[in-house]
This record gives C-alpha cells, structure tokens and sequence, in this order.
C-alpha cells in the first residue's frame, strides 16, 4: 500500500512539473473534414499536403481515383490541408503560430495495406505560411 501511495505521490509531482501544452483545438477549425481510404499505397504520394486552388484539388481527386465529384471550396479565404497514413484511423487539426499554420496529422500505428486520408479546409486569416514554408499560388 505505501509503495502504491509513494507511486501515486511521485505521479502527482511529475505531472505537476511538465509544462502546459498547446490545446491543438485552439487553431483554425477544420471544416470540410472528408476521410477516405484508397487502395494502392504508392499514391499517397502523388497527393499535395497543401491545395489552393479547385484545378488542384481536383487533380487530387484524378489521381487518387476518388468517387464523385471534388468538393467546391472557397479558396479565397480557405486552404484545404491534406493528410496520410497507413493506419487505420487518422486526425487532422492545425493552429497559427506567428502567421504560420502548423498542420497536425495524428495517426495509428496499426500499418495496413493502402492508406488512409483526411482532407480538410482551414480559413486563411492570419496565415502567411504553411509549415514554415510560402503558400504557393497553384
């Protein structure tokens, strides 16, 4: 019992300790969110992280031998964001810090063939860059 006690103590002063991590739902909410899967693993890497423009997002969906028609975005104000994995379950999220949009993809680690996506529109206010890198323009 006081080793369990002591475990539980020591718990509470190192949880005490750690520095307050950022909220991920404190950014730009992620609308638009579509998840998917597609069969053949080697086009995940055909697909942009970072669409502009309608021309690209439907060359995404081209490529990717989605069903339907591309969503209409309005890229104007928004930037859709896109994610992969080859885990089962994946989540996108981002924030702005100083101007740039950083991207969260958390995924499982449970590998299976193909992959799986997530593809979701964030608004361009305050946004200068995407993952320290310039927005491009197509």
């Amino acid at each position: 019992m006081r080793i369990l006690l002591s475990c539980g103590i020591a718990l509470l002063f190192f949880t005490l300790g750690l520095p307050a991590q950022e909220n991920p739902g404190d950014g730009p909410k992620v609308r638009q969110v579509l998840k998917g899967s597609v069969p053949d693993e080697k086009l995940a890497a055909k697909g942009a992280k970072v669409i502009v423009s309608q021309k690209g997002l439907e060359g995404l969906w081209k490529v990717w031998k989605l069903e339907g028609k591309a969503p209409e975005v309005d890229f104007k104000n928004e930037i859709v964001l896109v994610e992969t994995t080859r885990g089962s379950r994946l989540s996108l999220s981002a924030k702005v810090k100083d101007g740039d949009l950083q991207v969260i993809g958390i995924s499982t680690r449970d590998l299976g063939p193909g992959f799986r996506f997530v593809i979701g529109a964030v608004s361009r206010e305050g946004v200068k860059t995407v993952q320290g890198k310039e927005i491009a323009q197509e």
